[in-house]
């Protein structure tokens, strides 16, 4: 039966490459997706690693005690150590020809031996003398023998002041910028241990990183190792760890990803889908070509063959699609990894991206596809020889909702819809994401295995709207659902895509509109201006006017003090708010009136006495449901109780009355420039860039992180959906074959090229079309109870169901199966009437 099954897949080769082409995406993802964790600890081992690469042992401080002078005085009399390197680091202030700048300083290493910097032109720093990274160089324009003042402290001095109070240096070599996490995007700063103690001070103390030992030529690393723990014990420095560099790299890099890698994670789970929509299109790509070859094999029944060698006939072919196309689809992503990796390597901030390929990202996309491939021949194999030889000349049955393996199959499907919605529904009203994962699951699976009792069904509905397009229309119509079983298997592979996708979008919308109502309740205006300028002085009325200037703020109103009160057991100002000012504010139904005071939640009070320079006024208390709402009276009783004079500077209300900027800003203002006009705002009105928030601030922080996993998330689902629609151009190819005869017929009794090409297409349209619609409704209802089970505890989650990204999914979907039609129709329209006539 070896011969036969080579000789299949020899003679029906192009039957097989939607098969191989499905096997061999989704092996690729889940390789690529092995090898992007492989890779990412690579590339940060170049990046970590290189500080002490040269080093035989790295010596780090134990959770309780920092290594010092005294832990490298000890080790350097173990057996073995040739040499002591204690690399230190601070930051620093420098200075150069009128420009001010902060960076970090370390140490050089006492030899060559330990020495890890790459000299790009210059000598190593000695006394008096620094070397500076070629990023920072570039950028002041230093080279050999420029020179700089540095000043001790972490405080960002000016360059006037580095001048005055700074310790001059020169630039002794241009060194390449270190890739080290933690001194990347800095200015870098290399020189003596005497140059660095001599900068020091408490603000800016020296930090030993790390201590790094040369051993002696010939040491046993291993004994080393033990010589140098002991000594670190003996003196006191116990928790303290002795690696190699390797195993440094490896414990550095575990920190970075705190012992687990969650981008692998959440990859593995969209390769898992796109593994599964394989294994469907498998599955059903081999169902039609054991239904194809039934009379075939039941000859081989007849003259002799058994069940098992039969069955063993089907699965040598499925093995052998399934070896050539794991073996591409791992090359493929090697080859992919390999790309981008060396993409990353050209540009100077990325070029540490290393490419790994571990074995087992290997052994696994193998197995994967290989197992896939057979399992999802599993069925097809054994419908093929369920049959006795001489029944088998009839169709086989299909599952059918009438038959025994269809109402067992139905059963099963109803069972877990059911049990999945109540546990996803309790899920739902609990807020308990870890409820409702589980339930969407069981419910969703549930939904699949009763593909067949609702897809068929509709498919027919939805046929008759191509009836009146002629002869083409109502034979797609019926052509569409002539098997059930493969048209509800296709429809599921491409609904399985399209419901996640569209769950991420819904999910997606109903956060965002969540998080804008909430960030609405909890910020009183779209962007607040706080408290001192940098310059030590207040707001004014000359600000908002400035502000206004900036293109994207509709409004601008500066809020003062119109009395204090005692809120909490703390004297503070209560801002007066006038009419106009009203305007600014995010809940519109807020309202201010002569006898109400506006608190934030929480105050516990009924009542509230605001004091003026005139008098006093008692207020009633209505709490807005806001952490960050200051006290706001209305202007007009401001008058009249008098409005008070500005708090002293060593009042106990300074801080709580100082000025407010409040702005409103345009709604269709982007994440990137509304982070744009908070820089330009910051600068124009010499404030810091934290003192300026509000809504509008955080909405878009929020939006912008929702938009990029959206888009990620959209991108992934996308390859399931690209497996999908192979398995809808593979049936309808497979369709093509078995219904030559009838095609070649039709063209005979006077059917055009045109009308034939036109009636595949619509068939594609309309499987395609259901599913995407079925995946539509399905994915909304998922990423409604989604959002609510995940934010439920946090705000109230109003249904947002984003009907034109809906659309855009379904226009996607009818495009895409119409496209998926073109092969199969094109190859249909070639073949001759007479030719497929004969055709057995």
């Amino acid at each position: 039966m070896l011969q036969v099954a080579l000789a299949q897949v020899k003679q029906h080769a192009r039957r097989f490459i939607a098969v191989a082409l499905a096997v061999v995406m989704a092996v690729g993802f889940l390789t690529a997706t092995l090898m992007v964790n492989a890779s990412t600890e690579a590339s940060l081992g170049n990046s970590v690693g290189a500080g002490f690469r040269n080093a035989d042992l790295v010596l780090s401080s134990g959770p309780d005690k920092p290594l010092d002078e005294q832990a490298a005085e000890a080790v350097a009399d173990a057996d073995g150590v040739a040499e002591v390197y204690v690399q230190q680091q601070t930051h620093v202030a420098f200075g150069t020809a009128g420009e001010a700048g902060y960076g970090a300083l370390q140490n050089t290493a006492p030899s060559a031996g330990l020495d890890n910097l790459e000299l790009i032109e210059g000598a190593l720093p000695g006394s008096g003398e620094v070397a500076v990274d070629d990023a920072t160089a570039e950028r002041l324009a230093l080279t050999v023998g420029s020179k700089l003042e540095f000043a001790p402290g972490a405080g960002m001095a000016a360059a006037e002041d580095v001048a005055a109070s700074g310790i001059p240096a020169t630039v002794s070599a241009i060194v390449k910028a270190s890739k080290d996490p933690l001194m990347m995007g800095q200015p870098q700063f290399f020189g003596t241990s005497g140059f660095i103690a001599a900068l020091a001070d408490e603000q800016a103390p020296v930090q030993v990183r790390s201590i790094q030992l040369d051993l002696a030529a010939g040491t046993d690393t291993a004994a080393a190792k033990d010589a140098v723990a002991a000594a670190l014990t003996a003196a006191g420095f116990a928790e303290s760890t002795v690696n190699t560099a390797a195993e440094q790299t490896k414990e550095v890099v575990a920190g970075f990803t705190g012992g687990t890698d969650q981008l692998t994670i959440v990859l593995l789970a969209f390769a898992l889908v796109a593994v599964l929509v394989s294994a469907l299109v498998v599955a059903n790509t081999f169902s039609v070509l054991i239904a194809q070859r039934t009379r075939e094999l039941a000859l081989l029944r007849c003259i002799g063959a058994g069940r098992g060698q039969i069955r063993r006939s089907v699965l040598v072919e499925a093995l052998l699609v399934g070896v050539v196309a794991s073996v591409i689809g791992v090359l493929g992503a090697v080859g992919l990894m390999a790309g981008i990796i060396a993409v990353l390597q050209g540009r100077p901030d990325t070029e540490f991206a290393a490419l790994a390929v571990p074995p087992l990202a290997v052994a696994v996309g193998l197995v994967t596809g290989v197992v896939m491939t057979v399992l999802a021949a599993l069925a097809p194999a054994r419908a093929a020889t369920t049959v006795a030889p001489l029944a088998a000349l009839r169709p086989a049955e299909d599952v059918r909702v009438g038959n025994r393996k269809g109402k067992v199959r139905l059963g099963f499907g109803i069972a877990l819809v059911v049990g999945g919605a109540v546990v996803l529904g309790l899920g739902a009203l609990n807020a308990n994401l870890l409820i409702a994962l589980p339930g969407g699951a069981m419910s969703f699976i549930g939904l699949l295995l009763c593909a067949t009792l609702f897809v068929p069904p509709l498919v027919t509905a939805v046929g008759a709207l191509a009836r009146p397009l002629g002869v083409p229309g109502k034979l797609a119509a019926v052509n569409a659902v002539r098997n059930p079983g493969r048209t509800s298997a296709t429809a599921t592979a491409l609904l399985i895509g399209v419901t996640l996708v569209v769950m991420m979008m819904t999910g997606a919308q109903t956060a965002r509109t969540a998080f804008e109502s909430e960030l609405s309740a909890q910020y009183p205006v779209d962007i607040s201006i706080g408290n001192l300028a940098e310059d030590g002085g207040q707001l004014d009325e000359a600000a908002a006017e400035t502000a206004l200037t900036y293109d994207g703020v509709a409004a601008a109103g500066l809020i003062t003090t119109g009395g204090y009160a005692t809120v909490n057991g703390q004297r503070t100002g209560v801002y007066q708010l006038t009419p106009a000012q009203r305007e600014l504010l995010q809940d519109q139904s807020l309202t201010l009136d002569a006898d109400t005071v506006l608190l934030a939640e929480g105050s516990g009070l009924d009542t509230l006495t605001v004091t003026g320079s005139s008098g006093s006024k008692e207020f009633q208390v209505v709490e807005v449901s806001s952490f960050s709402f200051p006290p706001l009276m209305s202007s007009a009783v401001a008058e009249e109780i008098g409005v008070p004079a500005p708090a002293a500077a060593d009042s106990e209300e300074y801080f709580s009355a100082l000025p407010q900027l409040w702005l409103s800003v345009d709604r269709d203002l982007d994440a990137t420039a509304l982070m744009e006009l908070r820089s330009e705002l910051a600068a124009g009105l010499n404030v810091q860039d934290y003192q300026i928030s509000g809504a509008a601030i955080e909405r878009a922080a929020f939006n912008q992180i929702i938009d990029v996993l959206l888009l990620v998330v959209t991108g992934l689902l996308a390859v399931a959906v690209l497996i999908a629609l192979v398995g809808v151009a593979n049936t309808l190819s497979l369709s093509v074959l078995e219904r030559t005869q009838e095609s070649s017929l039709l063209r005979a009794l006077g059917l055009t090229r045109n009308q034939l090409r036109g009636m595949l297409a619509l068939e594609a349209v309309l499987i395609a079309g259901v599913a995407a619609l079925i995946g539509s409704g399905l994915g909304s209802l998922y990423g409604r109870l989604g959002a609510q089970s995940a934010l439920g505890t946090f705000t109230a989650v109003v249904p947002d169901v984003p009907w034109l990204q809906l659309a855009a999914v379904l226009a996607v979907a009818v495009v895409a199966g119409l496209l998926a039609s073109v092969m199969p129709a094109r190859r249909a329209a070639r073949l001759s009437p007479v030719e497929g006539l004969a055709t057995v």
